[in-house]
């Protein structure tokens, strides 16, 4: 399947590619020079991360920890800047060390450059992973 190329159908693929448990299709959807920016981050996490290496070694546990279910409430909105999106949505899943519920609202501003994902803001709520099994990062808190 080819990469899709408009903002909002990458952004969509990219979803699918999560549910999956795909984190290497998902990674491969950045630009080598991505940037992904968490502006809420508690102590201990990162705050940005450069590159596509730096994504891929934050994003390689992600499955072992959060077992994501479903995407409800997506809502995509274009912007004057026809390479950026704002992304509202709820992550629901399950927490795989607890196999408590995981319920998590975001809102994401996500920005495309030669069909390939080059910025990801991404405001998720830092009380979430006060939860006992979050922390796939391996963050120093």
């Amino acid at each position: 399947m080819s990469t899709p190329t408009s903002p909002a159908d990458l952004y969509r693929h990219s979803l699918r590619l999560l549910l999956d448990k795909n984190i290497a299709g998902w990674v491969d959807l950045w630009t080598e020079d991505g940037i992904m920016e968490f502006p809420f981050a508690p102590p201990g996490w990162p705050e940005r991360l450069e590159g596509k290496e730096a994504i891929a070694a934050y994003m390689r546990h992600y499955p072992g920890h959060i077992d994501l279910h479903d995407f409800p409430d997506l809502r995509i909105h274009q912007t004057t800047d026809p390479a950026t999106i704002v992304v509202e949505m709820r992550g629901v899943g399950r927490l795989v060390q607890t196999d408590a519920p995981f319920d998590m609202t975001y809102i994401a501003v996500v920005t495309v450059r030669h069909g390939r994902i080059a910025s990801y803001r991404d405001y998720w709520n830092p009380l979430a992973v006060l939860e006992p099994g979050t922390d796939f990062t391996r963050s120093s808190r």
